[in-house]
């Protein structure tokens, strides 16, 4: 375990009076990102551990960018998730955004999007591999789609399974925000009995911007993150990532002030402090010593360029708290 492992190990072995007290409570003293060295250049990053212990992480360009780590602190970078790109891509794009992996059923999963920046022509995909590895992904094709004629964009793709065994997949960028769609288990696509399209979060008013939705169940609510606002503008980005809760995963998600995400709602969990610039693209995972939110940001002390942030949440308020 590295020493930044171990430090946050024994922050969470706290009582959470004192846990809080350490946490600061304004948007200027947001926590730095944990410490990570080698290959962090990323966008949009998602990370799962394996049984061995290995992190795999995947990310927005090319075939899927890949890296992977040992002790979640030196990172080293390998050959795309996809060595061809599949076929069926060149409708929408040339490469791959905000890839989404999980495990089930002895088999990792991962959905993605396909789409070029500003427009919604999108289409979620879905690969499937039994060890996880570049190279090992088998392409499902075409998951769900949007045209120039929705008021809906799918990329940025997120499953959820249920204590039930319900998957849903959320996803959305902009328009009218945040969607949802039923997953069928044996297929990994939309179950043919249940074809509502569910909306999550939405910014009826004023700027559109709201994407990359990620949703995690603790002590009985429903957490819904999404990415607010601009990216991809390097050190004039103002991603920031919020969070609404829910008692049923479909919604309605109310921020810790009870204004809907319907309604513009969402309690930041992550903004521009300091050199760390529009932190967004968030994924979600739960590793041996806790919840992880693991993010892009963009880097003020190295021209805007986009890097892996990682930071433990603490849970105990009853609403996520990045530390």
């Amino acid at each position: 375990m590295s020493r930044t492992s171990r430090t946050r190990t024994a922050l969470l072995a706290l009582p959470a009076a004192v846990l809080l007290a350490l946490v600061p409570s304004t948007a200027s003293a947001y926590p730095n990102p944990g410490a990570v060295t080698g290959d962090v250049v990323v966008h949009d990053p998602t990370m799962i551990r394996t049984s061995a212990g290995r992190y795999l992480l995947y990310s927005t360009g090319g075939g899927l960018a890949y890296k992977t780590s040992t002790d979640r602190t030196a990172f080293t970078a390998g050959s795309d998730a996809f060595s061809a790109k599949p076929s069926w891509w060149s409708t929408y794009a040339t490469e791959a955004w905000a890839p989404d992996i999980s495990y089930h059923g002895g088999k990792y999963l991962m959905y993605y999007a396909v789409s070029t920046f500003g427009s919604n022509k999108s289409a979620i995909g879905l690969a499937g591999s039994t060890t996880g590895l570049p190279g090992s992904w088998t392409d499902y094709g075409v998951i769900y789609t949007s045209t120039t004629a929705s008021d809906y964009n799918a990329i940025d793709p997120n499953l959820f399974v249920d204590d039930d065994g319900k998957w849903w997949l959320s996803f959305g960028s902009w328009w009218t925000g945040i969607k949802m769609i039923r997953i069928d288990p044996a297929t990994g696509k939309q179950l043919p009995s249940d074809t509502t399209r569910y909306s999550l979060a939405q910014r009826p008013t004023g700027t559109k911007a709201v994407e990359a939705p990620y949703i995690v169940k603790r002590n009985g609510y429903y957490y819904l993150f999404a990415s607010y606002d601009l990216c991809c503008q390097g050190t004039s980005s103002t991603y920031k990532v919020k969070v609404g809760r829910a008692t049923s995963v479909t919604g309605p998600y109310y921020d810790k002030s009870g204004v809907a995400m319907l309604n513009n709602g969402g309690t930041a969990v992550l903004e521009t402090h300091g050199s760390v610039i529009g932190p967004g693209g968030q994924s979600v995972m739960n590793d041996s010593d806790g919840d992880l939110i693991v993010y892009h940001y963009y880097d003020g002390n190295d021209s805007g360029t986009p890097k892996l942030g990682i930071n433990l949440l603490n849970w105990s308020t009853g609403w996520p708290v990045a530390y």
